[in-house]
């Protein structure tokens, strides 16, 4: 009969046969014990710097809306693409010398596209001045991560904001970059470096020019509003699996449903919601950008005050749940490798 005797190695799927499983695993490891040291050259940065320089070459020569949002596309197209395209060609190019080569480097690239090691660190930076009653200290540091007015935080004001941005975060800093760098590890560790830097590049577009007010309306906004669609995906899997993780599924969902549709973000409010019905407390409120006041909609229930021990609590949700897709994407590949 066809397929008797075969060995199950035929029949692997990428994540096993090509060092994938390899990459995921150390890209892993190099980010919860390295994270991104700040003397190192990031891949950020490089974007970073490309950005700036593109944005004001476009506004010192194009003075049109159209002419600002027709580069805007060039931008929010091009970047992503030759970024991941970079990436790619490395580890490929590795490849021609050593397998192990161009698993370590895809690694690397994979490892800085997470972002779980850099959002503990910017954490205890606030909370630790905070704990001893800094709150000079902590609020300068916290003014370096978080857009928002924080020179007048009280104590409580500085932990919901320090909440809000691990669990906003988590999605577009954590797992949305793994989710992607998985989809491209089903095909090769080329696949996967390209793939989770070019939503890199997308979601550093997003946090750089992604705003609706002048002057990043016009170039910014194709770039935004692709970061939300390719989001989209990866976040409501974060959300059903920090459900999963509460042990209240039902509970988290049901107040997600409720309450994330009201922020303006197709995103961040439900990953803020997921977390904060997660943990029992409510994200939300009124906050201040450059003198102006806002309102964001409340998100979930306050049975609890934030507190620091509910904050390490929200960081070590996210190490699980990057745990548990790591372990899944290998259970899933080891069931289609081996079982018939």
């Amino acid at each position: 009969m066809p397929g008797v005797g075969k060995h199950p190695k035929e029949k692997m799927p990428a994540l096993w046969c090509n060092g994938s499983i390899a990459v995921l695993l150390l890209a892993a490891m190099i980010d919860f014990v390295v994270g991104d040291p700040w003397d190192w050259l990031h891949p950020v940065q490089v974007m970073g710097w490309s950005i700036q320089h593109y944005q004001a070459w476009v506004f010192q020569s194009i003075s049109s809306a159209w002419g600002q949002r027709l580069a805007g596309v060039g931008l929010g197209l091009g970047l992503p693409l030759l970024s991941g395209a970079i990436a790619a060609a490395l580890v490929m190019l590795a490849g021609q010398i050593h397998l192990a080569l161009a698993i370590a480097i895809a690694a690397v690239i994979l490892a800085s596209c997470l972002a779980a090691r850099s959002l503990r660190r910017a954490a205890a930076e606030v909370l630790t001045p905070l704990r001893q009653g800094d709150l000079i200290t902590a609020r300068a540091r916290l003014g370096l991560y978080v857009g928002r007015d924080t020179e007048q935080l009280s104590e409580a004001e500085i932990l919901r904001a320090v909440m809000e941005t691990i669990s906003e975060n988590a999605t577009d800093g954590v797992m949305a970059p793994l989710f992607y760098g998985l989809l491209g590890l089903m095909i090769s560790p080329a696949a996967g470096a390209g793939l989770a830097i070019a939503y890199k590049a997308l979601s550093t577009l997003d946090s750089m020019i992604g705003y609706q007010s002048p002057p990043y309306q016009d170039l910014g906004w194709f770039s935004a509003r692709c970061e939300d669609i390719v989001t989209w995906l990866p976040c409501r899997l974060t959300v059903v699996t920090i459900a999963l993780l509460s042990r209240r599924p039902r509970r988290v969902w049901d107040l997600c449903c409720r309450d994330a549709p009201a922020d303006p973000s197709p995103n961040a409010g439900w990953s803020e919601c997921a977390y904060a019905a997660a943990l029992g407390v409510q994200l939300g409120g009124v906050n201040c950008y450059r003198g102006e006041v806002k309102h964001k909609p409340l998100l979930a229930e306050p049975l609890q005050s934030i507190t620091m021990p509910v904050i390490e609590q929200g960081l070590q949700l996210t190490r699980w749940a990057m745990g548990s897709w790591l372990l899944g994407a290998i259970v899933i590949s080891w069931i289609v490798a081996y079982i018939p």
